[in-house]
Parts: structure tokens; sequence; C-alpha cells
């Protein structure tokens, strides 16, 4: 009885060095096989996997370890996929924390005001850590993709700053910037002056992607918006050098000429009377707004001044004074 005694001591004593080896453990720093340690968890990666890609990615610990950390917490089935990154000086409890909280490493890629589709498509193509699976997709198989067939791709994603995780699809950030443009244009279009001769959100889009071109100076943007707004209210043609640059494509030199502007096409608005067909640029939230509510003006032309701002007239004979004065050297 008294061997018994002992053995079940020497086994409680066991148990209990285990356990206090066990706890200092998991507030005790992992060791790294390199300064930084990344890793990207995909969704429906289970505990046991997801301990054993730390050791793999140079975590120097027992995979087994970990796991029985991770299923010993209760909390291993709220681990996040996502990417993540760890520094010397983490430990295991951290380690989960930051997996459970889902504080990943993001990457980011930015969409500027005025950029084309194809600049969107070319900023993605060059992201980091990002996984292009569009570059082969026609833009009908793109807008397909995101949810919107049949719907032009230009104009239909909003300018902003996106982060997202390492290794994530890009269609997965353009469905973002997509949500996002119309979220935003379904704002603007509610709050949107009455009498404005535009039918559409898709109407408002179009015109504030011209807008967004036509702006030098942002303290114009209103009033240029008020005289497009003029135009399009007496049937006059909008006149615009940005949706003739736009058809021209890659065919445009830098140098627009005057048989660019007589040769008749769809994005030709001196020819063509109303809108383009669609939009020729991404408008910003500034360019939505300002078409939505633009600047009450008589005036019907506006000349850039060569500063970044834009002279106004009410008249073709004041506006041609003004073409002469800014764009001519003329007195």
């Amino acid at each position: 009885m008294r061997s018994l005694g002992v053995l079940l001591l020497v086994a409680l004593l066991a148990a209990a060095a285990a356990g206090w080896t066990a706890w200092r453990w998991l507030d005790a720093p992992l060791a790294l096989s390199t300064e930084r340690v990344e890793l990207s968890i995909e969704p429906g990666t289970s505990p046991r996997t997801v301990a054993e890609a730390w050791v793999a990615a140079g975590v120097q610990a027992s995979p087994r370890w970990l796991f029985e950390w991770f299923r010993f917490s209760g909390e291993s089935r709220r681990i996040r996929a996502g990417s993540y990154e760890i520094e010397a000086g983490i430990t295991p409890r951290d380690l989960l924390d930051k997996m459970v909280q889902g504080r990943e490493v993001l990457v980011t890629v930015r969409f500027i005001e005025g950029w084309t589709l194809r600049q969107v498509r070319s900023a993605l193509a060059e992201a980091p850590a990002l996984r292009n699976s569009t570059a082969a997709m026609s833009e009908a198989e793109l807008m397909t993709a995101i949810g919107a067939p049949g719907v032009a791709g230009e104009g239909r994603f909003f300018p902003d700053t996106y982060a997202y995780s390492k290794g994530v699809s890009d269609l997965t950030v353009l469905k973002r910037a997509h949500q996002a443009m119309q979220r935003h244009l379904a704002e603007a279009w509610s709050a949107r002056q009455p009498g404005l001769a535009l039918r559409s959100p898709d109407d408002l889009l179009i015109l504030a992607s011209i807008v967004e071109k036509e702006t030098g100076r942002a303290s114009d943007r209103a009033r240029i918006a008020g005289v497009f707004a003029n135009r399009l209210r007496i049937g006059m043609p909008l006149q615009t050098d940005p949706t003739v640059i736009y058809g021209l494509g890659e065919a445009f030199d830098g140098n627009l000429r005057r048989r660019d502007l007589e040769t008749d096409g769809p994005f030709n608005t001196y020819t063509r009377r109303g809108l383009p067909p669609t939009p020729i640029a991404l408008p910003g939230l500034a360019s939505l707004n300002a078409t939505a509510r633009p600047e009450a003006t008589d005036a019907l032309y506006f000349v850039a001044r060569g500063d970044g701002t834009s002279a106004f007239s009410a008249t073709l004979a004041e506006h041609n004074r003004a073409v002469n004065r800014y764009q001519r050297g003329g007195r």
C-alpha cells in the first residue's frame, strides 16, 4: 500500500510539473526560424492543420503542443482564415489571440479618380500579393463574374484605397469597389436636385465621369457640373474634349485635332447631343455629389486658365474672348 501511495504521489507531482511547464510555455516567446514568419490560412482549415502549417512556416515548436493549446483553449473553432505575420516575442497565447481576432497582414491597392477600367486592371495586375484571376477575362466576362452581366465596366468601380489579405483574388477587390460605387451612386441619386435632365443613376454616373475629367481645381467642380446641367437642359451638345479623347482610345497621341472633333462617333459630344453611351472614367465622391447637386449658374461655357482653374461665360461672345485670352495669349 505504501508503494502504491508513493507511486500516486509521484504521478501527481509529475502531472503538476507538466501542467506548470505547459502553463509557462503559453506565455514564453516562440522560437522562429526567421525574423518574421507569414502564413495564409484558407477557409475551412482544421486547427490541427493550422498548427502544423505554422511549424512548417518557421515556428520552432511542437505542432502537437500548438494544436493541443488551440483545442484546450476552447477557441480553436473561432480561428479565422486570412494572412498572418508574426515576429520574435510572440507567445502561443498571443498567436491564438491574433488568429481568433483576425488581425491579418493587409496589403493595399488604390484606384484613382479619373482612371479608366484599363488603368484599374493594370493596377490590380501589379498589386503585391494579389491573386490575379481576371487577367484573361474580357470586360463582359469580368462584369458577369462580379454579378453585373450586360453592364459596361467603365466607371463602375469606386476610386478608393482597398485593403486585402495576401493571396486574395483580384475579383474580391473588384466586387468591393463595384459595391462601393453602387452605394455612393444610389446615395447621390436619392439626394439629387429636382429638375435635372438626368433620367437614371446611370446618367448621373456618366455625367459625373465627365465632370471628373474636366475639373482642374476642386473649387470649380460644382460650377462645371452646373454648366453641363444647363447644356443638357436646353439640348445643347456637351462639347467636351475628354469624351472625344476617350472615344479615340489608343489612337490618341496627346494632340486633339480639329478633325477629331468633327469625326462623328458615339463619344463625340461635339457631333452628338446628350450623354455618351457609358462613363469615361471613375468619378470620385465629390464629382458624384457635384453632378447630383450642381451649382446654380447661368454659365454655358468654360475654358481652362492654365493654372488649374476655369473661366466661366454665359454667352458665346464672352467665351470666345476668354479663349482668346487664356488659350491664344490674346488680351
